[in-house]
Formats: C-alpha cells, sequence, structure tokens
C-alpha cells in the first residue's frame, strides 16, 4: 500500500480542492448551497466512491478467475448514519448475469473482503502534521 499516495491542494477557489495521484488528477468541492462550486463530488462522497470502485473490481477479478458468467456490477453506496464516531454505510450490489444464488452469495463474500471494506471496517489511525 506504500504507492497509494494523493496529493490535496486548495488555491483559493472556494472549497475547490484538486486531487492528483501520478499523472490522476481530479476534483473536489462542495455544493452552491454551502458556497462550493459544484465542480466535483464532496468528500463523502469521493470516500464512498473508494469503497465503491474496490468493490466493484475486486467482485470482477475474482468472477473473471472462477470464469463465472458477472456480466456487470453496480454498486450504490450511502451514509446510512453520521454521528462522530459512529458512522455506518450501506452498499446495495447488484449482480448481473446468469449467476447461481451459491455464486451470487460467494461474491457478497468476496466484496465483504475487498481491500478497501477492511480498511474502513478496522480501526483507523490518521497521524497528522504540520509540513514545512
Amino acid at each position: 500500500m506504500s504507492d497509494a499516495l494523493v496529493h490535496a491542494s486548495y488555491a483559493g477557489i472556494p472549497y475547490q480542492v484538486t486531487l492528483s495521484a501520478g499523472v490522476h488528477q481530479w476534483f473536489a468541492d462542495e455544493p452552491e448551497s454551502v458556497g462550493g462550486g459544484d465542480s466535483g463530488p464532496g468528500p463523502h462522497q469521493l470516500l464512498l466512491s473508494s469503497l465503491g470502485a474496490c468493490t466493484s473490481v475486486t467482485l470482477a477479478m475474482y468472477a473473471r478467475r472462477k470464469e463465472w458468467p458477472l456480466e456487470g456490477i453496480e454498486v450504490e453506496l450511502r451514509f446510512a448514519q453520521e454521528q462522530p464516531g459512529h458512522s455506518r454505510i450501506e452498499r446495495d450490489i447488484r449482480l448481473l448475469g446468469a449467476l447461481d444464488d451459491s455464486q451470487r452469495q460467494r461474491l457478497l463474500e468476496i466484496a465483504n473482503a475487498c481491500p478497501i471494506h477492511k480498511v474502513l471496517s478496522g480501526e483507523i489511525a490518521i497521524a497528522s502534521q504540520l509540513a514545512g
């Protein structure tokens, strides 16, 4: 996981943050209703998108390796409750293709073992310091 480096920078446009990782660049922003420009997803949406992407990729890789007829994956995520220190994410996974019940159940188990699910389910320590 040492290659998982993201740089975030703010240059004065109200609430717009430029994010980069290597050659990739994207934006985060807040909606106009709170003073942002709505030029990109908000921080909560970015967090959910990480879990959605990891879920989809993990399931696709597993099904391909097993040669199962998985034709597509749709993942919908939302914060169901937010209280300081007690957040809950609801994740609805739609599997497309002629999968039998045992394959579908196994894919749900695999979704719960994707790397980002493990990170978000475990204890997370954040070490912050001011850079010079």
